[in-house]
């Protein structure tokens, strides 16, 4: 059920947003019967749709024995009920099918939490208007996790469910926060892969690092955060991470619920903004993206825009124009690594002050720094001699500064 409303100015076409919402249905393993359009200039406060509509619904549900009923709008608890009574069939709205697919592709414990958070804050202010309905909730979409579990459930547990739950995830937090600490000593910039959902995120991330992170042709495949190493060409190393993609019109409880994961972005060095080439609402996207990192106060940090997934392209013409609209854009391919050489070549450029390319003499002692070097920078060459290990290789400015001074360590 696909649903258009005066009042709103998205920007979006109805047809798109129908698209959208088959896509999401078809990532939760739903079979659509049918996707019936409805253009309102505001929403009934029982049915949110006019009662001629519903009852329209509830034919075709018949006809076409369909079990779920899917709304592109949130609805209230009273709304919901009351649509299941005359359609006489489970309905759910957007958020609940984004929770769903959420549940599904959350893994770690961190996700899952975040996920129950979510769904949780999404139950409690419908409980009104749900009543008993909440004790004969089945299987099926809309109702993986808390809906499960917690058949009975009242506002006093679910308050304190959530508030055990965010204990926990500021927890885990704080043990994020130790690890870029860590990582800050250690001199490691921090660059973050943001996009919007299915725009080829994880397979950068599997091309640049050589590594095997989950790549399906669905929204949401991606919920977890992932973190790899990434050496540029001047052999300096970074941290790469990649977390849940963005959708236009995302509920401000989800962003708040999954900020946790999120951070990952407000803390980063760079960002790198992938977006589908081939999409016909890339313009949306990028929209969408930018008002989400606003949220997130990380829409003025420093950005490569790139144009993903090139290869797909039969005619490649407007991609002058998609440069020039999207000032600094890189046309790329995650799959067959088109100028992937040269992404590398201008995330090295933002942090091209970073290194410093130096002779340095090392005690026999000190062994261990040869292999630091190696670690954290480029080493082009190592003598060994009678009065120690000489070394040449560009090793970051902060990994230098902390040498300087000591007794073991001598720059030429």
């Amino acid at each position: 059920m696909t649903i258009e409303l005066d009042s709103e100015k998205r920007g979006w076409k109805l047809e798109d947003i129908a698209q959208e919402m088959e896509e999401l249905a078809f990532t939760c393993g739903v079979d659509i019967a049918d996707n019936i359009f409805c253009l309102r200039e505001r929403p009934t406060p029982n049915l949110f749709i006019g009662k001629g509509k519903v009852e329209e619904i509830a034919v075709i549900c018949e006809e076409e024995k369909v079990d779920t009923v899917i709304f592109s709008h949130d609805l209230s608890g009273i709304q919901q009920r009351n649509l299941e009574e005359v359609i006489g069939r489970k309905t759910i709205d957007r958020t609940q099918l984004i929770l769903d697919i959420f549940a599904k592709h959350a893994l770690s414990p961190e996700g899952k939490m975040q996920v129950e958070l979510a769904q949780l804050e999404y139950l409690l202010p419908r409980l009104i208007g749900k009543g008993v309905i909440l004790s004969r909730l089945g299987g099926g979409i809309g109702t993986k996790g808390p809906g499960e579990q917690k058949l009975e459930v009242d506002r006093r547990r679910i308050r304190k469910r959530i508030d055990k739950l965010k204990s926990d995830i500021r927890h885990l937090a704080l043990h994020r926060q130790t690890m870029r600490k860590k990582r800050k000593e250690n001199a490691l910039p921090a660059v973050a892969l943001v996009g919007y959902t299915n725009a080829g995120k994880s397979t950068l991330i599997n091309t640049l690092t050589n590594s095997g992170q989950t790549v399906s042709d669905g929204l949401f495949t991606t919920l977890d955060p992932v973190y790899k190493r990434l050496e540029l060409p001047n052999g300096e190393r970074l941290i790469l991470s990649d977390s849940v993609g963005f959708l236009h019109s995302l509920p401000h409880h989800l962003i708040e619920a999954f900020k946790a994961t999120l951070e990952d972005v407000t803390y980063a060095d760079l960002l790198i903004h992938v977006l589908d080439v081939g999409h016909a609402r890339i313009y949306e996207h990028y929209q969408a993206v930018m008002e989400v990192l606003k949220e997130l106060d990380a829409a003025d940090k420093p950005v490569i825009t790139v144009l993903n997934k090139i290869d797909l392209l039969e005619d490649r013409s407007w991609l002058e124009r998609l440069k020039s609209e999207f000032a600094g854009s890189l046309p790329i391919s995650a799959v067959t690594k088109e100028n992937l050489d040269l992404l590398l070549e201008e995330v090295q450029k933002v942090f091209s002050g970073r290194m410093a390319s130096l002779e340095l003499e090392v005690a026999h002692s000190r062994m261990d720094l040869i292999d630091l070097f190696y670690r954290e920078g480029k080493v082009r060459q190592v003598d060994y001699l009678p009065e120690g290990v000489r070394v040449k290789a560009s090793l970051p400015k902060a990994l230098v500064n902390k040498l300087l001074g000591k007794k073991y360590i001598r720059i030429i």
